[in-house]
């Protein structure tokens, strides 16, 4: 199954944190499911050097890009004005499964 990073920067706005924590809650309601069927495998916040949150880094495996893309329509941070800067990159994680076990 195809997998990708996402790598979301928020807007530099003065407004751009209150867009993120308004969002946020549906945010987290609508990744809850994709987590459990294993369509979002690691996310999280990004940064500034004061902790701040700057954007977010998502890495998903979804049946196709399509798919992906339809979910990036619907999703609150989209919606919302949250990322402005969407990058979508393929990928193919080694870790863990890389150095699993055989046998």
């Amino acid at each position: 199954m195809p997998q990708f990073v996402i790598i979301a920067r928020d807007g530099r706005d003065a407004e751009a944190l209150a867009r993120r924590l308004a969002a946020r809650p549906a945010h987290f309601e609508g990744i809850g499911p994709m987590v459990a069927r294993g369509e979002i495998l690691v996310g999280g916040a990004m940064l500034d050097g004061e902790g701040r949150m700057t954007g977010s880094v998502v890495i998903v495996e979804f049946d196709s890009r399509a798919d992906l893309d339809a979910w990036l329509a619907r999703e609150p941070y989209v919606t919302g004005d949250v990322w402005r800067e969407v990058e979508v990159l393929p990928l193919r994680t080694a870790v863990p499964d890389a150095f699993k076990p055989k046998g």
